[in-house]
C-alpha cells in the first residue's frame, strides 16, 4: 500500500517560534515538496544543456545551497563554463555523461574526461573551466545537482582553459 502525495502547505506547524518567540520564517518551519512537474526552467544556462532548479532561493527560499537537474541531449556538448564560488556535486541519473576539463598548466597541461555511468557521483570544485558532453547518439543525460550557493552560477567561457597569446 502506498500514502498518498503530498498536498502544499502539509508541511506547515504554525507553532514554530524563532528565538525571541515570534513565528519563525516560513523557510525554517516547514518542508518543501518541489513534484517533477514543478521544476523551474528560468536558471542559469549554458549552450548544449537544460538547467532546471528544483530547491532554490527562489524555488523555496533556500539560503545556502541550490539543486536540480541538468539535461544533456544525444550527442551534444555543452559549452565550456564554471560555476563560480560554488561547489558542485553531481549525480549521475541515467545516460554515460562525460565530464572534461584541463589539468595541469602550461605545458603539462592536459585534457582529462571522465566518463561516467548511472549510480556515479562528480565533484566540481570552485572556478574549475568545465564542460558536459553526451556521446551516445540515442540517450539523454540525466544528472542531478547540487550547489553550496542557494543559485545556479554560471559562468560560460569561450575556451576551456586560458588560451596564450602564442596560440
Amino acid at each position: 500500500m502506498t500514502d498518498p502525495l503530498t498536498v502544499p502547505g502539509e508541511g506547515f506547524h504554525p507553532d514554530f517560534r524563532d528565538g525571541s518567540g515570534h513565528p519563525a520564517a516560513p523557510l525554517h518551519t516547514r518542508l518543501h515538496h518541489i513534484r517533477a512537474e514543478s521544476l523551474d526552467t528560468g536558471t542559469a544556462q549554458t549552450e548544449g544543456m537544460r538547467r532546471f532548479a528544483a530547491v532554490s532561493g527562489r524555488t523555496v527560499g533556500s539560503e545556502k545551497l541550490w539543486m536540480g537537474q541538468t539535461h544533456v541531449a544525444p550527442a551534444t556538448s555543452s559549452s565550456d563554463h564554471h560555476h563560480g564560488e560554488s561547489e558542485t556535486a553531481i549525480y549521475v541519473q541515467s545516460g554515460h555523461p562525460e565530464f572534461v576539463f584541463v589539468d595541469g598548466h602550461g605545458d603539462q597541461a592536459e585534457e582529462v574526461r571522465l566518463r561516467t555511468s548511472p549510480g556515479d557521483y562528480i565533484f566540481v570544485p570552485p572556478y574549475v573551466p568545465h564542460r558536459e558532453e553526451n556521446p551516445d547518439p540515442a540517450e539523454e543525460a540525466v544528472v542531478v545537482i547540487a550547489r553550496s550557493t542557494q543559485e545556479a552560477i554560471v559562468v560560460n567561457l569561450p575556451h576551456l582553459y586560458a588560451v596564450s597569446e602564442d596560440d
